[in-house]
């Protein structure tokens, strides 16, 4: 990614209404229908700045590994797990050990070998070991936040089970989340190119509409296996071997 958005993650991760609440329906996700043992061994495939690493451990000890320097360091000084220098497909390193949960949270769309990286990451499960996978939909909403994001893609529900089912992986499940602001992404998105703004569209927003979207964001965490979204701004699969 462009250094200035590493840097907009950073200071965002603990407060904006998009990666609170994300992390928030993450976790149900891991507690509600995967449940890891307990001492669970997790591996986070590309941390970022280490937003979701605090989530994470509260499941088991966390490894992870992140490719760029800065987003590294900015990790590693949250002081939780062991943060490597790696990448996907060939690089993942910690001596081949193997993991009760894989987290993969929006970054497959960031790697050109989308299946290779599955293939091998689903060498490293552990017997009994899912894949917790994010990426971002909707293929024609792509915009100038994911050529700033350099990301190669947004998927579709089917391609997503394809490269998925092409890496030899069972999808135990998968849908569409971010889908009760959908609407209003689509209006946001469609403004911006009219007007030609360059405002980045994940500015954080003033306090009270934070929040706001913050509750409507996060409520989908109550929805999620009740409630089949027929769209969202991102998907969500998990994948076992």
């Amino acid at each position: 990614m462009d250094r200035s958005a590493y840097e907009s993650m950073s200071m965002q991760e603990g407060g904006h209404w998009w990666f609170v609440a994300r992390r928030a329906i993450l976790d149900r996700l891991i507690r509600s229908r995967i449940a890891p043992p307990v001492g669970a061994r997790i591996l986070e495939a590309g941390c970022g700045t280490g937003g979701n690493l605090a989530m994470l451990a509260q499941h088991g000890s966390v490894d992870a590994l992140e490719y760029d320097g800065q987003a590294r360091a900015l990790a590693h000084a949250q002081g939780i797990g062991t943060i490597e220098p790696g990448m996907l497909p060939d690089k993942i390193g910690f001596d081949g050990a193997h993991y009760d949960l894989i987290a993969l949270l929006d970054v497959l769309e960031h790697v050109e070998e989308d299946r290779a990286s599955l293939v091998a990451l689903r060498a490293r499960l552990a017997p009994g070991g899912r894949i917790l996978l994010t990426v971002p939909a909707v293929p024609w909403l792509w915009s100038d936040h994911d050529v700033l994001h350099h990301h190669k893609r947004r998927y579709t529900l089917s391609g997503l089970r394809d490269v998925a089912g092409a890496a030899g992986l069972k999808v135990d499940t998968i849908g569409y989340f971010n889908s009760l602001l959908f609407p209003l992404a689509v209006a946001t998105r469609t403004a911006h190119r009219l007007l030609r703004r360059t405002a980045p569209l994940d500015a954080r927003p003033a306090a009270p509409i934070n929040g706001l979207l913050r509750r409507i964001f996060g409520w989908e965490q109550h929805l999620l296996g009740r409630v089949r979204f027929p769209i969202g701004l991102s998907l969500y699969a998990i994948l076992s071997a």
